[in-house]
């Protein structure tokens, strides 16, 4: 191959995304869920030459392709990004902070590109690879780029302000906690800060850096207030005045704020009628986000068909050959334009992206595809899911693997919609309580290994169809599970050794270890997989005796079985709460469960994690008491003066438990805590709202930012996890992706 075809014009770094292979290199990005080198054979096939690769991979190498082994590939695409960065000398605004960068960022591109060429991050791309690959987006055809920047190391923040060179900085807010000096790294050489004058870190850059905040007119002001939401109030407020920075005139700045997006920037993806599953990205049509859109339908879509269902109002109707070429790349199974009148009825089983502008009204387009479902949902942030995934990945070797729970319908999230998420952001393995619980996610094209933890004798044969891989704990379990895969001709088939090593549930005994490896060893039809065991007394802050004593017998009963057995075998015993305490004895694997949700009692994990989880409900009805009336079954509420209660749709049936009745539990409405009046019926509650305006329809919450997961558990006198596995599958889930 000649010298001059090693050179490049694009990079990148996902296979998935590959719709051109001329002079484009592939950058095989080692991270913390997946690793692009585990790729590089799929690139070759879809047409790609030229590789980026690390040099302490071994892989296999084509003749006819161009490998460039570097020291590390993350950072030579940043290197790589900083030449293509000082190509350009327009503004180059930096956005970051703990809250509320996209939405800022957003706002910021909805303002300023009414005058300017903005070009901006796709969505939430703020992470080392989102932000380079972001900057290698910059063309002589802008003026300026907003670049969305997510919390790093140290380290990590001066090499990243090295990348970006940013001109402008805008600092959103900051959670209180104590100030991370090394966040005004990332902001050296800007000339002007924007910051919210309220911000708790505000002199701390008022000190280093010149601030850029004007005075704004007296109408913008109102205008920001009547969001009455004060992170939208924070966020505005950057936005505004990174417009005023940039001399925007005033009054198309009040035009601009009239066609405001209001819709939440982020996508939600909810199961939808007739099988369909549907990604309701509707806020906006530019090209970027319809671009990302397709991207992500793309990856959670499986063998199901992609449909595109997308409006366009008259005014952009000139859009529609740009849109026509970008759909071009995707391949999509059907394109919906005229959505006016079209049988929804018809489409079936397929992953359905709703796109448009804001007045071709698409928000009634998602709602024709919801399930109707009652008012009460639970709302799953999957950003905040992978960021706790991160936390734990912190404390373990790369090499190690990990596994998350999905039993009990994923601890309540939904099994198919996380198991979908899991898969999509590369867990190695994924666990099941039962076999049924396997199949339903293999009948919903779920292909990562899945370790069914309690496999009974009547789901053998459906767990050997489905390539289950059963967890074995007693000899009667083992035998009929041979007898099974004789039945079917099936040998070496995985299967998990469970010990007992101080919990006294399932497991065999150290004193069986030697009768289970004879067994095993005269019969073809299996092979272990993996040996684990199960931590009982973990989250013991107090003492750690009783763990390192099972840890001790898990180590005794690995060394019998690794002594006699001459393959590889995995071994695995740490849960959430050891992951952190006991990380030297994280061997192959760590098994997660509702840790991932944001719940942990290991105090240094616990506050790095993210709640993930929201109970959200809208009240059905309002009534005025007098004194005297009685409120619920049993009279067991008497008002003794006038009130007003709220009836809200959640009840027993939903989770919501009758001991929270008369007072005991309640809700949040417009942030003020709303005690349940008389007993909670099956169905609903009626709650006291006497010191407030509330209307039908107005917004409840029942767990989330005022009364956490963790409060409303010891209400009931419980704990996280029976929560979660209590809320009811009528209960509609939201998923919220980025």
């Amino acid at each position: 191959m000649p010298d001059s075809a090693s050179a490049f014009e694009s990079i990148v770094v996902d296979s998935r995304k590959i719709t051109s292979t001329n002079q484009v290199a592939f950058c095989a990005i080692e991270g913390r869920f997946n690793n692009g080198h585990d790729y590089i054979e799929d690139a070759y096939k879809k047409g790609i030459r030229l590789f980026i690769v690390n040099e302490k991979f071994t892989i296999k190498f084509h003749e006819d392709a161009i490998y460039f082994i570097v020291q590390n590939t993350l950072w030579t695409l940043q290197e790589l990004t900083k030449l293509h960065r000082q190509k350009f000398d327009y503004p180059v605004v930096l956005i970051a902070g703990d809250l509320g960068k996209t939405t800022t960022k957003e706002w910021a591109y909805h303002l300023l590109s009414s005058k300017y060429r903005v070009i901006r991050s796709p969505k939430s791309f703020n992470t080392n690879i989102g932000v380079a690959l972001s900057l290698l987006e910059l063309n002589e055809n802008c003026d300026l780029a907003l670049i969305e920047v997510a919390e790093q190391s140290s380290e990590e923040l001066i090499r990243l302000n090295e990348v970006v060179k940013p001109s402008i900085g805008v600092v959103t807010s900051l959670k209180n906690k104590a100030f991370n000096p090394s966040l005004l790294k990332l902001y050296k050489g800007c000339t002007s800060i924007i910051i919210h004058p309220q911000s708790f870190a505000f002199d701390k850059f008022n000190s280093s850096f010149s601030i850029a905040n004007s005075t704004l007119p007296e109408e913008i002001v109102k205008q920001i207030e009547e969001e009455n939401d004060k992170t939208k109030d924070f966020n505005l407020y950057l936005a505004i005045q990174l417009s005023q920075f940039f001399k925007l005139d005033y009054t198309l700045l009040l035009e601009q704020l009239k066609s405001l997006p209001k819709l939440a920037l982020r996508m939600e993806t909810f199961e939808g009628i007739n099988g369909n599953a549907i990604i309701n990205d509707s806020y906006n049509l530019d090209f970027e986000a319809l671009i990302y859109s397709l991207e992500y339908q793309l990856t959670v879509s499986g063998n199901k068909k992609r449909t595109l269902i997308i409006g366009i109002d008259k005014e952009n109707q000139d859009k529609k050959n740009k849109i026509n070429a970008i759909l071009d790349q995707y391949k999509l199974d059907e394109v919906i334009y005229n959505h006016e009148g079209f049988d929804y009825k018809k489409i079936q089983n397929a992953v359905v992206l709703i796109k448009g502008t804001r007045n071709a009204n698409m928000q009634k387009v998602a709602q024709k595809f919801r399930l109707k479902t009652h008012k009460t949902f639970l709302e799953i942030d999957l950003k905040a899911i992978k960021h706790n995934l991160e936390v734990y990945k912190s404390n373990l070797l790369l090499s190690t693997n990990v596994l998350v729970m999905v039993k009990s319908n994923a601890y309540g999230g939904g099994a198919e919609g996380m198991a979908k998420f899991y898969q999509e952001i590369g867990i190695d393995y994924l666990g099941v309580a039962y076999v049924d619980e396997g199949v339903e996610l293999r009948n919903k094209g779920i292909t990562l290994p899945i370790l069914v933890m309690n496999a009974e004798e009547n789901g053998f044969d459906d767990c050997i169809e489905n390539g289950l891989e059963p967890s074995i704990y007693s000899f009667e379990q083992l035998d009929e599970f041979i007898k099974a895969l004789i039945n079917v001709g099936k040998t070496n088939y995985p299967i998990h050794l469970k010990i007992n090593t101080g919990m006294n549930r399932l497991g065999f005994e150290l004193t069986e270890i030697g009768k289970v490896i004879e067994t095993i060893k005269a019969q073809p039809e299996i092979k272990i997989k993996s040996v684990f065991s199960h931590l009982a007394d973990a989250d013991n802050i107090k003492s750690s005796d009783f763990t390192n004593y099972q840890i001790q017998q898990f180590d005794e009963a690995v060394n019998q079985i690794c002594s006699q057995i001459n393959y590889p075998i995995e071994k695995h015993l740490l849960n959430s709460e050891a992951s952190a305490e006991y990380k030297e004895y994280q061997y192959d694997m760590v098994r997660l469960g509702i840790g991932v949700y944001g719940f942990a009692s290991h105090p240094e994990i616990k506050k790095q994690l993210i709640p993930a989880v929201k109970w959200k409900s809208s009240i059905s009805q309002i009534k005025n008491i007098n004194p005297g009336d009685s409120v619920g079954y049993s009279r067991s509420f008497i008002a003794s003066q006038k009130m007003t209660i709220a009836i809200v749709p959640v009840g027993y049936a939903d989770g919501f438990r009758r001991s929270l009745s008369n007072g005991l539990g309640g809700v949040y409405i417009k942030e003020q805590f709303c005690p349940v009046v008389g007993k909670v019926c099956m169905d609903m509650i009626m709650v006291d709202i006497t010191a407030l305006e509330c209307k039908v329809g107005e917004s409840v919450e029942i767990i989330g930012e005022n009364q956490s997961m963790e409060e409303f558990s010891k209400k009931m006198d419980t704990i996280p996890y029976e929560v979660m596995t209590n809320f009811s599958k009528r209960v509609h889930r939201v998923y919220l992706t980025n």
